[in-house]
């Protein structure tokens, strides 16, 4: 009968939970990043919109450092019941690859939902005589190991946004990482390094004032900011797609009613236009996707990033 009792009373969080009365306290969102950057911001659009729908107060906890793995590692080890959360970028999947995580990338984790992603777009210095992609790939195979490209730094996206350039392109540039964006850019507009993947917010200035040519940005489709820019697959190099992306992450093992709660709240926020046009001010399309499409959308992206990681033999340092 104790044993019996025992079971009954257990039970009774997880059938509250699969009623519906999630969440009855506050929840914490661990940003992995200090405060200011993207995905800091979208925490803060994002977060306030659940408070508001659930009556209950959602923390925003900044716990940058070790590329991420602080927060994350908190993250792994919190309670699994839905009231810790951790939002991620794109970081979360390369650094499986380049890092010794304390966790597993994949098993320590169950996806909720995205919440948006990021665009990129190739631009040259104005001294490179190419203005089309076609062009600069030309001029990139007359000369190897000549042309460097920057980036904010070393193993993040526009890192592999460049190897995965030269191998699809055949072309050998060499990798210039800075520390941050601002000195990528000051960089290439003083002609120290001839290219860069940039998020269009960086560059967008200097393109219209002709200090920097775009020469084609890797989409599916084109940029309202650059409608002038075509996409690479219209440039001749289809299937080369780089974007940053964002999403929520809950400890392995939480309750899948929970899960589901939050992903389908999160779906409701990022629907409203008043986030919509928040998130456009941050350079950042609203992406929805459930855990299940969230969870084939990582494991994608695993098999994409292991793939550039081991052919470009891609290191770093921790």
């Amino acid at each position: 009968m104790l044993a019996l009792l025992f079971v009954a009373l257990s039970a009774g969080p997880a059938l509250a939970q699969n009623a519906g009365n999630f969440p009855s306290k506050p929840v914490r969102l661990i940003v992995p990043f200090a405060p200011g950057g993207g995905v800091s911001a979208v925490a803060r659009i994002v977060g306030p919109k659940l408070n508001e729908m659930w009556g209950q107060p959602v923390v925003i906890d900044n716990r940058p450092g070790g590329n991420t793995m602080i927060g994350s590692e908190a993250l792994v080890k919190s309670t699994p019941d839905g009231y810790t959360l951790i939002i991620v970028s794109s970081a979360h999947v390369i650094n499986h690859f380049l890092l010794p995580t304390p966790y597993n990338a994949v098993k320590d984790f169950a996806p909720v939902s995205s919440t948006s992603s990021g665009p990129y777009v190739m631009v040259v210095h104005p001294s490179v005589p190419a203005n089309t992609l076609k062009e600069f790939i030309a001029y990139a195979k007359a000369r190897p190991g000549q042309l460097n490209y920057s980036t904010s730094g070393a193993g993040g996206v526009q890192h592999l946004a460049g190897e995965l350039f030269n191998m699809m392109a055949g072309v050998r540039t060499q990798h210039i990482p800075y520390k941050g964006a601002g000195p990528a850019v000051i960089e290439l507009l003083g002609g120290q390094v001839q290219f860069s993947f940039q998020p269009p917010g960086n560059v967008l200035a200097h393109i219209r004032n002709g200090k920097l040519k775009a020469i084609a940005v890797p989409l599916e489709a084109r940029l309202a900011a650059l409608p002038q820019v075509p996409t690479f697959a219209e440039a001749g190099m289809p299937g080369f797609i780089v974007r940053s992306w964002i999403g929520i992450l809950a400890p392995a093992r939480t309750p899948r009613p929970v899960i589901d709660k939050i992903a389908g709240d999160v779906a409701k926020v990022l629907k409203m236009p008043d986030t919509r046009e928040l998130l456009l001010k941050q350079e950042h399309d609203p992406m929805i996707l459930g855990p299940d499409a969230f969870a084939a959308f990582i494991a994608k992206e695993m098999e994409r990033v292991g793939r550039i990681v081991k052919t470009a033999d891609i290191k770093i340092d921790n």
